[in-house]
């Protein structure tokens, strides 16, 4: 499978401007090419070929006085732009056919240079290489310092450069993985458990252990909330409105990169340690319209199932989702009496059958392993139902390194 593995890149004052361009001039092809498609949709004409648009949009260009700055940067970054445009049109038309499953996605749309995150991509074509000393050498942009966090197990195929809102540099390559040493890293083991996710504590196993929901939004309300009231007395347009900016910005990615650690090391973990690993599929959409809107998003639920998907995916794990309808907090998980719903505030409750006392998100952790067919016998025996296949590909997300320095 394709794994993407992304490492922070620390560039020059003259590097930054290079990227700047490069960002600037893929912007520009994506927009030229949705600007020759939207022509021809409202003057009722074909669409014009994806072959006839790098000549048109990116050699062409290059002769012209209007676009002749496109010389500038990697032609590699320009062509990719173009399939970009190319890969959104086609998702869009799938969806409209019902070919494409997931969320539907828009016609796609013109690229501002004011958007948050900016990204370029280098093909194996553009002839970028990891340097003796550990840089990353791009064409046109030089040798970058990279913080190498960890090694590449395999050649990258392709690394895209991103800039985010906070204004940090990444390099993330896309590699694949070998199935071998994947299945070796993880051997397979006689154990299961079932996961009921909550808020107040953000993970109860069917083992009884409880994890405890780090609450990364709500520890950091105070901060978040003084910068953006700096942020709001800013003046339109001025550089002490952009350093103010860049610090809510700042503020927000310090969240972001704190929950996305503590959703991998607890996917990590459950997933080396358990074979068959059950989850509920909740309505997320659903519960963000409630009262408890920012407690759900801080959560962050459906990042960490996907993260079980994906390594459970990768390492011959099975995972299994049981339907959010289940009634795992109202049956009991001794005798399998159903004894109706329950407030939010009942976290305790005695089985009027068989009058065991139980916690009502441990029991719930525990239907949902029955559910999905992942308890073991007495002697520990594992159950292997077959796999759920995912509902949408996740390729990874988390990374970073390769190369010399990297290997």
């Amino acid at each position: 499978m394709q794994l993407r593995y992304a490492f922070r890149l620390y560039p020059d004052a003259g590097q930054q401007r290079a990227w700047a361009r490069a960002f600037g001039c893929a912007r520009v092809v994506f927009n030229d090419a949705v600007r020759a498609r939207e022509d021809a949709r409202r003057a009722g004409r074909p669409f014009p070929k994806a072959g006839e648009l790098p000549t048109r949009l990116i050699t062409e260009a290059k002769r012209s006085a209007s676009r002749s700055w496109l010389s500038e940067v990697s032609a590699v970054v320009l062509q990719q732009s173009l399939r970009d445009a190319e890969a959104a049109y086609k998702n869009f038309f799938a969806s409209l056919k019902g070919a494409r499953k997931g969320p539907k996605p828009g016609a796609p749309r013109f690229k501002s240079r004011k958007d948050a995150r900016q990204s370029v991509r280098f093909t194996a074509n553009a002839r970028w290489s990891i340097t003796d000393t550990g840089r990353l050498n791009l064409p046109k942009i030089g040798a970058v310092k990279v913080k190498w966090s960890r090694t590449l197990p395999t050649t990258p195929t392709s690394v895209t450069v991103i800039k985010d809102a906070a204004g940090r540099f990444f390099a993330s390559f896309v590699i694949d993985t070998d199935p071998a040493e994947d299945a070796a890293r993880m051997p397979a083991i006689g154990q299961s458990i079932g996961i009921d996710l909550g808020l107040t504590h953000f993970a109860v196993l069917s083992t009884g252990e409880k994890i405890d929901s780090p609450r990364f939004l709500r520890r950091a309300e105070k901060k978040l909330k003084r910068a953006q009231r700096e942020l709001s007395r800013k003046q339109k347009g001025s550089k002490n409105r952009e350093k103010a900016r860049l610090k809510v910005a700042r503020a927000h990615a310090e969240v972001t990169d704190a929950r996305k650690e503590f959703h991998h090391q607890l996917s990590t973990r459950l997933i080396s340690e358990n074979q068959g690993i059950a989850v509920e599929s909740l309505s997320v959409s659903g519960l963000a319209r409630t009262r408890l809107a920012k407690s759900v998003h801080d959560a962050g639920w459906t990042a960490f199932v996907n993260m079980l998907e994906y390594k459970a995916q990768r390492h011959g794990r099975t995972l299994v989702k049981i339907g959010r309808f289940e009634p795992t907090s109202q049956t009991c998980s001794t005798c399998g009496t159903v004894d109706g719903p329950k407030p939010l505030h009942v976290r305790e409750w005695t089985c009027t059958a068989c009058g065991t006392l139980h916690d009502r998100d441990h029991n719930a952790a525990l239907n949902v392993q029955q559910a999905a067919g992942l308890a073991v016998t007495a002697c520990g025996a594992p159950v292997r139902p077959e796999p759920v296949l995912a509902q949408r590909e996740e390729t990874g997300s988390h990374g970073f390194p390769t190369g010399n320095r990297a290997a």
